[in-house]
């Protein structure tokens, strides 16, 4: 019972909300049909009509409707519903509201389909997609509809508010906003106020075009009754530049010459030309007149105006460069050149001046006279011939820039440095060779230097012709010996052996052991880490250390690291090699019933039991219970046995026999054991029993 009433309030609900229309209204594409059911949530809701003239409802599918009236609708709904539900009795459907599908497309803000009211505008259907963007073409909109298409001018309807002069929309229709032709064929970012600045005509052919000296040029529209000054008027009138006795103006193919001047002076309008659709004026670059004369004083160069100044009495050469505007920041301000009217050259270093670093005062100028400002060398600019070789530094090796530098006392060796972008990430720093006029070669410690506080007492000395070379650092000796070999011998390193990189590298005394073993990449899979040897040549004897890196590893004590310095040599053996090549003393033997017998390398953190595996372990007629250990001491020979399979089955630590370098394992066979023998014996009377047997039986 209460779902009924609940269908009923939905029902009152929903005709107060959407009420009946007549049946005359048919159905267009656009409009939205409301389908009540009560107790069927996805119905009770609008439908609007698709393109297709469809509607698409759950459960249901699309049903054809467009073209309808409600009596047919109501009918058409009905059907569809009674395939799918059993109780419609309660059902109702109407037109909810009608309303129409417009694309809008073109130069628009946002073009796209929009759904409007039945009663919507060209003027709505603008809105909706965001409105015209600026540099639209008002006057020569679009309406398409059907293969049809309709041309108005929406511009007219702007300026009148006739709404006669616009088309009524349909549903289905496409409105469309062409582009003005003044916008161009780049899409970019528009303002309206640079585009009226270049004229506002749409129309080419009938366009006045204005060009030359004149503030805004651009293509403007005709106009009647227009004469020339109202179009100079509307391009901004003409620059000071501007020609005005000889402007030129192409009406109608034929070319005349207008003299502005002399109409502004007479004001007779009979001197005005024709102006016609499509007539081209042209405004063109009055000639400056060149100056010269006695009393001219000439500024050239990279100064902000160069040109010939009056050289009135009294003006000096500061007066004459600031009125010039100045040197530019190209401008080389330490080797401005005055040409003297008589031939000589004076140079004048402006910036030592203005610095107080120089006492001469800037030279006197005369009429007549010309300064030159040139521009200082570019690093874009490679051409060393704009530095003389007298002022001139040459810098070359592994530095950002090489090249021969201008230099002046009052630069040190840090600013000739740091002006060149410093060393590269190759340089070798701590090596940088120094040529001076007159002095032998100096070697300087860039990395010392600084590491010392930069001291200005230590900073090798510089002048004009010097040369400064900065190596570079050797390359991998594993891929190109012809680099390396160029790598001072007394600032090296040897390393031989199992490395990955053998061969001669640079060190320095802030490294160490470790750090020479990184750059020959670290030992190979087949190093001996156990047994390094590092020769020390330093020394005025000869001396070998030994390094167990293992051990280094294990404990991390930096203690077991031999100190090295240049010179020294760094071996690292092969595992596995020849045993000959360690003395008796230094091994213990492994002989008789095992798989790999010889002598084996030992240490106080081995066992029998790691010798044993280190030789392959025992054969398969080992005689385990009996391996026998000799001790071969200074004092005393001990010999003493142990018995492996019991130590296999106790797994007692304490059983197991202390081993030291020298001793002998011997492992012997089971063939000689007790057992064995007694065993074979028996096997002996055995068969000679049998054999009796067997003859007496015959």
């Amino acid at each position: 019972m209460k779902t009924i009433y609940q269908s009923l309030l939905i029902l009152l609900l929903a005709c107060s909300i959407f009420p009946a229309r007549a049946n005359t209204e048919t159905i267009q594409i656009g409009d939205l049909i409301q389908v009540n059911l009560p107790g069927e949530e996805a119905l009770n809701r609008g439908f609007q009509v698709d393109k297709r003239g469809r509607i698409t409802l759950p459960e249901i599918g699309p049903v054809y409707v467009a073209g309808y009236n409600e009596a047919q609708l109501n009918q058409t709904i009905m059907d569809a519903l009674n395939k799918v539900f059993r109780d419609t009795s309660n059902a109702s459907i109407f037109i909810a509201e009608q309303q129409m599908i417009i694309s809008v497309q073109g130069y628009v803000t946002s073009p796209g389909e929009y759904t409007l009211p039945s009663h919507a505008g060209i003027q709505t259907a603008l809105h909706a997609a965001g409105g015209a963007r600026a540099g639209a073409q008002l006057d020569k909109m679009q309406l398409k509809r059907r293969g049809d298409k309709q041309e108005f001018n929406y511009k007219k309807f702007l300026d009148s508010g006739d709404e006669s002069v616009l088309p009524a929309l349909r549903s289905m229709d496409v409105l469309f906003v062409p582009a003005s032709p003044i916008v161009g064929n780049i899409e970019q970012e528009f303002d309206a106020a640079k585009l009226a600045n270049a004229g506002d005509s749409a129309d080419s052919k009938r366009a006045i075009k204005v060009f030359g000296e004149v503030n805004a040029p651009g293509s403007f529209s005709y106009k009647a009754n227009s004469d020339l000054v109202d179009i100079l008027m509307r391009s901004g009138g003409v620059t000071r530049y501007a020609a005005v006795e000889q402007i030129r103006v192409i009406s109608n193919n034929s070319p005349k010459l207008f003299n502005l001047k002399s109409y502004l002076d007479s004001g007779d309008t009979s001197l005005l030309p024709e102006i016609a659709p499509g007539t081209t004026i042209f405004i063109p670059k009055q000639e400056e007149e060149i100056k010269a004369g006695a009393n001219m004083v000439y500024i050239m160069g990279e100064v902000a105006r160069p040109g010939a100044f009056e050289g009135k009495s009294g003006a000096t050469f500061m007066d004459i460069l600031a009125n010039a505007g100045g040197p530019t920041r190209f401008a080389e301000a330490r080797q401005i050149r005055i040409i003297k009217a008589g031939g000589d050259v004076i140079r004048f270093d402006l910036t030592a001046y203005t610095e107080g670093l120089s006492k001469q005062a800037p030279p006197p100028i005369q009429s007549g006279d010309a300064i030159f400002v040139p521009e200082k060398v570019d690093m874009n600019e490679k051409s060393w011939l704009k530095v003389a070789p007298d002022r001139a530094v040459n810098v070359i090796g592994e530095v950002v820039r090489p090249g021969r530098i201008e230099w002046s006392d009052e630069m040190n060796f840090m600013d000739l440095l740091s002006h060149v972008g410093g060393p590269t990430l190759r340089a070798d720093t701590t090596r940088i060779e120094i040529v001076t006029p007159d002095q032998p070669l100096l070697k300087f410690d860039l990395d010392q230097f600084i590491a010392q506080g930069a001291p200005a007492n230590k900073m090798p000395v510089i002048r004009a012709g010097s040369i400064i070379r900065v190596h570079d650092l050797p390359q991998d000796p594993s891929d190109n010996k012809s680099q390396w070999v160029r790598q001072s011998s007394d600032a090296s390193i040897y390393v031989f052996g199992q490395v990955n990189s053998p061969g001669r590298y640079r060190f320095t005394d802030e490294m160490h052991f470790l750090d020479i073993l990184s750059a020959a990449d670290g030992p190979t899979k087949d190093a001996d880490i156990h047994n390094i040897r590092v020769t020390h040549r330093d020394k005025p004897y000869a001396k070998v250390s030994k390094l167990n890196l293992s051990l280094y590893f294990e404990t991390g004590d930096e203690n077991l690291l031999p100190k090295v310095k240049t010179g020294d040599t760094i071996y690292i053996p092969e595992k596995d090699r020849n045993w000959l090549e360690r003395s008796k003393e230094s091994t213990i033997r492994i002989l008789g019933a095992i798989n790999k017998p010889g002598r084996y390398v030992f240490n106080d953190n081995m066992t029998i039991l790691d010798l044993l595996a280190e030789a392959g372990g025992p054969s398969k007629s080992a005689y385990l219970e009996k391996i026998t250990i000799v001790n071969m001491s200074c004092c005393q020979n001990q010999a003493r046995t142990f018995d492996l399979v019991n130590f296999s089955q106790t797994a007692n630590i304490y059983g197991l026999p202390v081993l030291r370098t020298g001793d002998t394992i011997f492992i012997p066979e089971r063939s000689e054991s007790f057992m064995e023998k007694a065993r074979q014996a028996f096997d002996d009377v055995f068969r000679m029993t049998t054999t009796i047997l067997l003859i007496g039986a015959l």
